[in-house]
Protein backbone atom coordinates (compact mmCIF):
# COMPACT_ATOMS: atom_id res chain seq x y z
CA UNK A 1 0.00 0.00 0.00
CA UNK A 2 1.48 3.46 -0.60
CA UNK A 3 2.31 5.09 2.42
CA UNK A 4 0.09 8.31 1.90
CA UNK A 5 -2.76 8.73 3.60
CA UNK A 6 -6.02 8.14 2.27
CA UNK A 7 -8.43 10.69 2.26
CA UNK A 8 -12.45 10.49 3.02
CA UNK A 9 -14.82 11.28 0.77
CA UNK A 10 -11.62 10.48 -2.29
CA UNK A 11 -12.13 8.15 -4.84
CA UNK A 12 -9.09 5.29 -5.52
CA UNK A 13 -8.35 2.60 -7.93
CA UNK A 14 -7.15 -0.02 -5.56
CA UNK A 15 -5.56 -3.18 -7.07
CA UNK A 16 -3.35 -6.08 -5.81
CA UNK A 17 -2.29 -9.39 -7.82
CA UNK A 18 -0.96 -12.96 -6.55
CA UNK A 19 2.53 -13.54 -5.62
CA UNK A 20 4.47 -14.37 -8.52
CA UNK A 21 1.77 -13.82 -11.02
CA UNK A 22 -0.04 -16.82 -9.79
CA UNK A 23 -3.46 -17.16 -10.38
CA UNK A 24 -5.74 -16.07 -7.01
CA UNK A 25 -8.64 -17.71 -8.16
CA UNK A 26 -8.76 -21.41 -9.66
CA UNK A 27 -12.60 -22.08 -9.73
CA UNK A 28 -15.89 -20.33 -9.36
CA UNK A 29 -16.06 -21.29 -5.74
CA UNK A 30 -13.23 -19.03 -5.34
CA UNK A 31 -14.32 -15.67 -7.31
CA UNK A 32 -17.81 -15.92 -5.40
CA UNK A 33 -16.07 -16.37 -2.36
CA UNK A 34 -14.21 -12.91 -3.19
CA UNK A 35 -17.38 -11.35 -4.13
CA UNK A 36 -18.76 -12.54 -0.83
CA UNK A 37 -16.71 -10.78 1.05
CA UNK A 38 -16.27 -7.64 -0.91
CA UNK A 39 -20.26 -7.76 0.81
CA UNK A 40 -19.16 -9.40 3.88
CA UNK A 41 -16.42 -7.29 4.80
CA UNK A 42 -17.44 -3.80 4.13
CA UNK A 43 -19.04 -2.92 7.64
CA UNK A 44 -17.62 -1.38 10.67
CA UNK A 45 -18.33 -3.90 12.85
CA UNK A 46 -16.50 -7.33 13.00
CA UNK A 47 -17.57 -10.51 10.70
CA UNK A 48 -18.54 -13.09 13.35
CA UNK A 49 -19.23 -16.06 10.79
CA UNK A 50 -16.82 -16.90 8.02
CA UNK A 51 -18.20 -20.44 7.45
CA UNK A 52 -20.53 -20.26 3.88
CA UNK A 53 -18.81 -22.26 1.68
CA UNK A 54 -22.03 -21.59 -0.90
CA UNK A 55 -22.37 -25.92 -2.06
CA UNK A 56 -25.82 -25.27 -3.10
CA UNK A 57 -26.04 -25.13 -7.41
CA UNK A 58 -26.25 -22.99 -9.09
CA UNK A 59 -23.46 -21.63 -7.02
CA UNK A 60 -24.28 -17.43 -7.99
CA UNK A 61 -27.63 -18.24 -7.12
CA UNK A 62 -26.86 -19.12 -3.70
CA UNK A 63 -24.33 -15.86 -3.43
CA UNK A 64 -26.82 -13.73 -4.61
CA UNK A 65 -29.65 -14.95 -2.14
CA UNK A 66 -27.11 -14.89 1.01
CA UNK A 67 -25.79 -11.35 0.02
CA UNK A 68 -29.45 -9.86 -0.97
CA UNK A 69 -31.07 -11.00 2.16
CA UNK A 70 -27.73 -9.83 4.64
CA UNK A 71 -28.26 -6.82 2.65
CA UNK A 72 -32.17 -6.47 3.72
CA UNK A 73 -31.31 -7.47 7.28
CA UNK A 74 -28.50 -5.11 7.84
CA UNK A 75 -30.17 -2.11 5.98
CA UNK A 76 -30.12 0.10 9.08
CA UNK A 77 -27.36 -1.49 11.23
CA UNK A 78 -24.78 -1.49 8.38
CA UNK A 79 -22.14 1.19 8.67
CA UNK A 80 -19.94 1.33 5.40
CA UNK A 81 -16.25 1.53 5.37
CA UNK A 82 -16.48 2.43 1.73
CA UNK A 83 -18.51 2.40 -1.15
CA UNK A 84 -17.57 0.08 -3.76
CA UNK A 85 -18.23 1.51 -7.36
CA UNK A 86 -17.08 -0.72 -9.58
CA UNK A 87 -14.93 -4.16 -9.57
CA UNK A 88 -13.42 -6.71 -11.40
CA UNK A 89 -11.83 -9.85 -10.86
CA UNK A 90 -9.24 -11.96 -13.07
CA UNK A 91 -7.41 -14.96 -12.67
CA UNK A 92 -4.54 -13.21 -11.05
CA UNK A 93 -5.11 -9.96 -9.55
CA UNK A 94 -8.51 -7.82 -8.75
CA UNK A 95 -9.49 -4.60 -9.52
CA UNK A 96 -11.67 -2.32 -7.04
CA UNK A 97 -12.90 1.42 -7.54
CA UNK A 98 -13.57 2.59 -4.00
CA UNK A 99 -15.15 6.03 -2.54
CA UNK A 100 -13.27 6.12 1.45
CA UNK A 101 -16.64 6.71 3.64
CA UNK A 102 -14.45 6.68 7.15
CA UNK A 103 -11.07 7.88 8.05
CA UNK A 104 -9.04 4.69 7.63
CA UNK A 105 -11.99 2.41 5.81
CA UNK A 106 -10.22 1.44 2.97
CA UNK A 107 -7.20 0.20 4.86
CA UNK A 108 -9.82 -1.15 7.14
CA UNK A 109 -11.38 -3.24 4.89
CA UNK A 110 -8.74 -3.90 2.58
CA UNK A 111 -7.19 -5.67 5.64
CA UNK A 112 -10.33 -7.58 6.49
CA UNK A 113 -10.64 -8.47 3.25
CA UNK A 114 -7.07 -9.79 2.38
CA UNK A 115 -7.16 -11.78 5.56
CA UNK A 116 -10.37 -13.20 5.33
CA UNK A 117 -9.69 -14.57 1.64
CA UNK A 118 -5.91 -15.49 2.11
CA UNK A 119 -7.42 -17.29 4.92
CA UNK A 120 -10.07 -19.31 2.82
CA UNK A 121 -7.93 -19.97 -0.15
CA UNK A 122 -5.25 -21.76 2.06
CA UNK A 123 -7.62 -23.71 3.57
CA UNK A 124 -9.41 -24.81 1.02
CA UNK A 125 -6.07 -25.98 -0.97
CA UNK A 126 -3.49 -27.02 1.62
CA UNK A 127 -1.26 -24.39 1.63
CA UNK A 128 0.20 -21.76 3.53
CA UNK A 129 1.79 -18.26 3.16
CA UNK A 130 0.75 -15.27 0.96
CA UNK A 131 -1.03 -15.20 -1.84
CA UNK A 132 -1.14 -11.55 -2.54
CA UNK A 133 2.45 -9.81 -3.99
CA UNK A 134 3.18 -7.79 -0.89
CA UNK A 135 -0.01 -4.80 -0.08
CA UNK A 136 -2.64 -3.47 -2.23
CA UNK A 137 -1.68 -0.20 -4.61
CA UNK A 138 -3.63 2.53 -4.07
CA UNK A 139 -3.90 5.73 -6.83
CA UNK A 140 -6.45 8.62 -5.61
CA UNK A 141 -8.58 9.67 -9.05
CA UNK A 142 -8.82 13.12 -7.91
CA UNK A 143 -8.96 14.10 -11.56
CA UNK A 144 -12.24 13.86 -13.41
CA UNK A 145 -10.42 13.46 -16.91
CA UNK A 146 -8.96 10.17 -15.24
CA UNK A 147 -11.91 9.17 -12.91
CA UNK A 148 -14.55 9.14 -15.95
CA UNK A 149 -12.02 6.48 -18.19
CA UNK A 150 -11.69 4.05 -14.94
CA UNK A 151 -14.93 2.23 -15.09
CA UNK A 152 -14.13 1.38 -18.44
CA UNK A 153 -10.91 0.07 -17.90
CA UNK A 154 -11.81 -1.65 -15.20
CA UNK A 155 -14.85 -3.27 -16.89
CA UNK A 156 -12.99 -4.20 -19.83
CA UNK A 157 -10.06 -6.28 -18.59
CA UNK A 158 -11.51 -9.28 -18.45
CA UNK A 159 -10.93 -9.34 -22.53
CA UNK A 160 -7.45 -9.95 -21.51
CA UNK A 161 -8.98 -13.40 -21.37
CA UNK A 162 -9.86 -13.99 -25.02
CA UNK A 163 -8.14 -10.68 -26.72
CA UNK A 164 -5.00 -10.47 -25.31
CA UNK A 165 -3.95 -7.35 -27.74
CA UNK A 166 -7.03 -5.25 -27.10
CA UNK A 167 -5.12 -2.44 -25.11
CA UNK A 168 -3.19 -2.34 -28.75
CA UNK A 169 -6.64 -1.96 -30.46
CA UNK A 170 -5.98 -5.11 -31.85
CA UNK A 171 -9.44 -6.63 -31.41
CA UNK A 172 -9.95 -9.05 -34.26
CA UNK A 173 -14.31 -9.66 -33.41
CA UNK A 174 -15.45 -6.78 -31.94
CA UNK A 175 -18.96 -8.98 -31.70
CA UNK A 176 -17.15 -11.75 -29.58
CA UNK A 177 -16.03 -9.56 -27.40
CA UNK A 178 -18.93 -8.18 -26.91
CA UNK A 179 -20.39 -11.12 -26.49
CA UNK A 180 -17.65 -12.27 -24.03
CA UNK A 181 -18.46 -9.69 -21.49
CA UNK A 182 -21.65 -9.67 -21.17
CA UNK A 183 -21.00 -13.25 -20.01
CA UNK A 184 -18.27 -12.40 -17.41
CA UNK A 185 -19.69 -13.00 -14.14
CA UNK A 186 -17.00 -11.53 -12.23
CA UNK A 187 -17.31 -7.98 -12.47
CA UNK A 188 -19.77 -5.07 -11.88
CA UNK A 189 -20.17 -4.96 -15.88
CA UNK A 190 -23.31 -6.57 -15.92
CA UNK A 191 -25.50 -4.53 -13.06
CA UNK A 192 -24.26 -1.40 -14.56
CA UNK A 193 -25.22 -2.60 -18.08
CA UNK A 194 -28.79 -3.48 -16.66
CA UNK A 195 -28.15 -7.31 -15.66
CA UNK A 196 -28.70 -8.28 -12.06
CA UNK A 197 -25.73 -9.76 -11.27
CA UNK A 198 -24.05 -9.08 -7.83
CA UNK A 199 -26.25 -5.91 -7.56
CA UNK A 200 -26.01 -5.75 -3.74
CA UNK A 201 -22.14 -5.45 -3.99
CA UNK A 202 -21.93 -1.62 -5.43
CA UNK A 203 -22.85 1.36 -4.75
CA UNK A 204 -23.70 2.63 -8.31
CA UNK A 205 -25.89 5.81 -7.93
CA UNK A 206 -22.42 7.79 -7.94
CA UNK A 207 -20.89 6.65 -11.66
CA UNK A 208 -24.69 6.36 -13.09
CA UNK A 209 -24.94 10.60 -12.45
CA UNK A 210 -22.38 10.51 -15.33
CA UNK A 211 -24.46 7.88 -17.80
CA UNK A 212 -27.89 8.33 -19.23
CA UNK A 213 -28.63 4.28 -17.95
CA UNK A 214 -27.72 1.10 -18.40
CA UNK A 215 -27.60 1.22 -22.60
CA UNK A 216 -25.69 4.55 -22.81
CA UNK A 217 -23.08 2.91 -20.78
CA UNK A 218 -23.03 -0.18 -22.32
CA UNK A 219 -22.73 2.26 -26.41
CA UNK A 220 -20.37 4.45 -24.39
CA UNK A 221 -17.93 1.47 -23.24
CA UNK A 222 -17.67 0.00 -26.75
CA UNK A 223 -17.11 3.09 -28.03
CA UNK A 224 -14.41 3.92 -25.58
CA UNK A 225 -12.35 0.78 -26.38
CA UNK A 226 -12.40 1.42 -30.23
CA UNK A 227 -11.46 5.26 -29.66
CA UNK A 228 -9.06 5.57 -26.53
CA UNK A 229 -5.41 5.66 -26.70
CA UNK A 230 -5.66 3.36 -23.93
CA UNK A 231 -1.39 2.67 -23.49
CA UNK A 232 -1.18 6.17 -22.79
CA UNK A 233 -3.49 6.32 -19.89
CA UNK A 234 -2.39 3.68 -17.87
CA UNK A 235 0.39 5.55 -15.97
CA UNK A 236 -2.37 7.72 -14.70
CA UNK A 237 -4.68 4.86 -13.63
CA UNK A 238 -1.64 2.40 -12.71
CA UNK A 239 0.12 5.56 -10.78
Amino acid sequence: MNKRELISGQIYHIYSRGVDKRKIFLDDKDYLRFIHDLFEFNDEAPVLNLGHFFNKNPYIDSVNQYIGRKAKEAKEKRKLLVEILAFCLMPNHYHLLLKQKKDGGITKFMSKLGIGYVNYFNQKYERSGVLFQGRFKSVLINQEAHFIHLPYYIHLNPLDLIESKWEEKEIKDYKRAVKFLESYRWSSYLDYIGKKNFPSVTSREFLNQFFSGPEEYKKETMKWLREIEIKELQNKLLE
